[in-house]
Parts: C-alpha cells; sequence; structure tokens
C-alpha cells in the first residue's frame, strides 16, 4: 500500500473547505478506506492545534477533530535525531525538512503538499492531490 505524508495545508484545505478541498476529502477518504496508508508528522499536529483554537475558540471541537485525524492518520514521531538530521536536509525550510527528514525515516512513498515548490529539493517525491492521482 502506498504510504504517503499529508501535509498540514491539505489537513487545512480539507478541514475549511478552501480551494482544492475535494482533493483534499478524496485523498482523506483513501485513507479511511485503506486504499492509502496516511500519514503526518507530530509538529503538524500541533500546529493544527493551534489553528483550530485559534479560529474557532472551541476546546471540545478541536480536541475532536485531532483524535478523528489521528484515528485516520499514523503520527511520525519527530525526535532530537530528526531534528537534527533536519538541518543537514537538502531543504532550507526547516520546517519543511522536518516533514522530509521524517518522512524518510518513516518509509514514505510520497509527500503530498500544496507547496511542492518546498519540496524542491526533497529526497522524497513530492506532489499536489491533483498530481498524485495522475501518478
Amino acid at each position: 500500500m502506498t504510504k504517503i505524508l499529508i501535509d498540514l495545508n491539505i489537513i487545512l484545505d480539507f478541514l475549511n473547505k478552501r480551494n482544492y478541498h475535494r482533493e483534499a476529502a478524496d485523498l482523506i477518504n483513501r485513507c479511511a478506506e485503506h486504499e492509502l496508508s496516511g500519514f503526518v508528522c507530530a509538529h503538524e499536529v500541533t500546529t493544527l492545534s493551534y489553528f483550530l483554537v485559534k479560529e474557532d475558540k472551541d476546546r471540545v471541537k478541536a480536541r475532536t477533530t485531532i483524535t478523528a485525524l489521528m484515528n485516520l492518520l499514523t503520527v511520525i514521531p519527530v525526535d532530537e535525531a530528526v531534528l537534527r538530521d533536519s538541518l543537514l536536509s537538502p531543504i532550507t525550510d526547516y520546517e519543511d525538512a522536518v516533514i522530509e527528514v521524517s518522512s524518510m525515516n518513516a518509509g514514505i512513498d510520497c509527500i503530498i503538499s500544496r507547496n511542492i515548490a518546498d519540496f524542491k529539493h526533497s529526497r522524497i517525491p513530492a506532489y499536489t492531490p491533483e498530481q498524485f492521482f495522475l501518478v
């Protein structure tokens, strides 16, 4: 089964019904139906919590949303080794480098992101959802 890391911008597309939310929903649904094996980095979960509470001021809703997400996607841990290795990544943006290194450690096949230019130097291929569905 294909292992994909779903970047936070795709999750926010889905949750906030932003542009391309249908493509994001298709990815999430395919993970729910076990057609794809979906992953997210641990630091993205904490960032998502920040956005959810900031927008809605509803901690219960944020917990429910995060629980549902963690029931669908496997959380990749971020530890000191990942953080140190990310400093040596060919990706210059540190957060994106953490995603790349975490994905490499977890054996991820590709990264799905709205901002694939951020992963131009990634050692793991990155696609938009639309590109991924064409592969």
